[in-house]
């Protein structure tokens, strides 16, 4: 039988910021300014989860009664008709 691994709730640490410097050296006899920006994209993707689960009942009932006096059917003329060798029927016996 396999079992599912327990999942516990994500625990979420605070943001750790961090810079990165870089730096280089340039030697030029002749100055021309320079300028670079570094741009750092970061695409994130959400995950939705829509967990659902499902269940079936099923209900069943009975009842039961005790009834007095004649049964529609199964009254004095109306019973069985006896068999040669069998007495007076199978609900007699």
């Amino acid at each position: 039988m396999h079992c599912r691994p327990k999942v516990m709730a994500p625990i979420v640490h605070p943001t750790k910021c961090c810079v990165n410097n870089t730096y280089s050296e340039t030697i030029v006899p002749h100055i021309h300014p320079q300028h670079t920006t570094t741009v750092n994209h970061e695409f994130y993707k959400h995950q939705h989860y829509f967990p659902q689960t499902q269940s079936v009942q099923n209900e069943v009932t009975h009842q039961h009664f005790n009834v007095y006096g004649p049964t529609p059917g199964f009254g004095p003329g109306s019973g069985p008709v006896p068999r040669p060798g069998f007495g007076p029927g199978p609900f007699f016996r």
